[in-house]
């Protein structure tokens, strides 16, 4: 049979198969997200997310240190904290969980990248994402808390914030905040298209965050909407963000490529704990490989166009790379 063009020559072998590969991927591009809470001596196994733990300050270190070996250089942190109040006071508090979580971290850990995520939600006592008023999340007085709460992560040895909250115009109100304070330098990755998404279930159980009254469909995004993204990253882009996030990842990678066209910064996706958990499910009940559905999902995530990748994997695809199983 005479065919000159015959795809499957490049197939042949592994050498071959990765010479050729399209999507490249490395450990430096992975984020792992950690829950650091109040207490001593604990590491509480979150039920709906197996293998993933909330620390206490005192171990914290154990885990940074395990991720550092392992290559993953940056962690994203989420407070948990004692008390909680109506105006999130916990979130900008020089005492807060995350600024001492900081603060510890970077003197017994330093060699890793610090990303802070800021929101109110973990901290207010009735689990929305901002001031209320009435029953509503007032837009323009939670921007000066979102601003102070970033602050006072940069403050506390923070490299890099990333606003998940979803209100209009906070990633400027941080801009100019942490300008004027000297902090010009530290870079901003908003969480740019957030969708009002089911797959967020089990991180509400794990930061103890779901809202005591209604839901989040006000400030969160229609899943519905494409074009509404676009214009959300764009708006970050024009406000001072550095980096531009899609969230969830595996439900909206048309989302990634439409923004990584769109804007001239990185774009990270965010393979959030709905997705961790249905993994985690079908695999201990030996219905899927795990580590090759993992690889495919991160594959999947770069293929579509982001250059960061925030997953409760980090650790796991970090030694898939090692071993040449990605990458």
């Amino acid at each position: 049979m005479d065919m000159r063009i015959r795809p499957r020559r490049l197939r042949g072998n592994e050498k071959i198969r990765r010479m050729v590969r399209e999507t490249r991927m490395d450990k430096s591009s992975l984020i792992y997200p950690l829950f650091v809470m109040e207490g001593e001596n604990k590491r509480e196994e979150i039920p709906s997310m197996p293998g993933q733990y909330r620390y206490t300050l005192d171990i914290l270190p154990e885990k940074l240190s395990q991720l550092a070996d392992a290559g993953v250089g940056s962690v994203m942190l989420f407070g948990i904290p004692d008390h909680k109040d109506e105006v999130g006071s916990g979130a900008y508090a020089e005492e807060g969980i995350v600024q001492k979580a900081l603060r510890r971290a970077k003197i017994q850990v330093p060699d890793l990248y610090y990303i802070t995520d800021v929101c109110m939600c973990e901290y207010t006592s009735h689990g929305h994402c901002g001031v209320l008023c009435g029953q509503d999340v007032d837009n323009d007085k939670t921007l000066e808390l979102l601003a102070k709460t970033a602050l006072s992560h940069v403050q506390a040895g923070a490299d890099m914030v990333a606003p998940s909250d979803m209100m209009d115009g906070r990633v400027l109100a941080i801009r100019e905040t942490l300008d004027q304070a000297g902090y010009a330098g530290t870079p901003i990755m908003s969480y740019a298209v957030k969708y009002a998404s089911a797959f967020y279930g089990p991180f509400r159980e794990a930061a103890d965050s779901a809202p005591a009254f209604g839901d989040r469909k006000t400030y969160q995004m229609d899943f519905h909407n494409s074009r509404e993204g676009v214009k959300e990253a764009l708006l970050d882009v024009e406000e001072g963000a550095d980096i531009v996030m899609v969230k969830p990842a595996m439900s909206f990678l048309d989302m990634v490529t439409r923004v990584r066209d769109m804007v001239d910064v990185p774009v990270a996706a965010y393979s959030v704990s709905g997705e961790y958990a249905m993994v985690k499910a079908a695999a201990r009940k030996g219905w899927i490989d795990e580590d090759r559905i993992v690889c495919e999902m991160a594959a999947s995530v770069y293929r579509a166009g982001a250059q960061i990748y925030l997953t409760y994997y980090a650790e796991e695809l970090a030694r898939f790379m090692d071993e040449g199983r990605i990458g």
